[in-house]
């Protein structure tokens, strides 16, 4: 679950880093001013939709920290936009995911296994994959 305090001060940092105030951040992200404004005060959470506007429009803000702080958010210490996780994956971009999958729930030596993978897409969809 997301700790909406932290979530706040979060995004308020992905506001100041990009030099916007609330009005344009939620011009370029395209919500209403208010939507911002009722976030950073605490009185709304925000909705999956509202996360996702900020990732697309912001590619640099890594979703894990954006919703949890774990990672890096770049800055003086992470120009390159690198995420430092405790176990940091070389990033790869399979043809087709469900075979990236496969190949390393087969090299992982532990015994838990994938049951489900869902991947949002950025309008609002999407796809779920089971059993595979």
């Amino acid at each position: 679950m997301i700790n909406n305090e932290d979530f706040i001060i979060r995004l308020q940092k992905v506001i100041d880093f990009y030099n916007e105030n609330a009005s344009s951040f939620a011009e370029k992200i395209g919500v209403q001013r208010s939507s911002i404004s009722h976030i950073l005060s605490g009185r709304n959470k925000p909705s999956l939709d509202f996360v996702m506007k900020v990732i697309s429009t912001f590619p640099e803000v890594e979703l894990y920290w954006l919703l949890n702080g774990k990672g890096l958010f770049p800055g003086k210490d992470n120009v390159q936009g690198e995420i430092d996780f405790e176990n940091p994956v070389k990033e790869t971009k399979p043809t087709n995911v469900v075979s990236e999958i496969k190949r390393i729930e087969r090299n992982s030596t532990s015994e838990k296994t994938i049951e489900r993978i869902v991947i949002f897409y950025s309008d609002g969809s999407f796809k779920s994959f089971e059993d595979f």
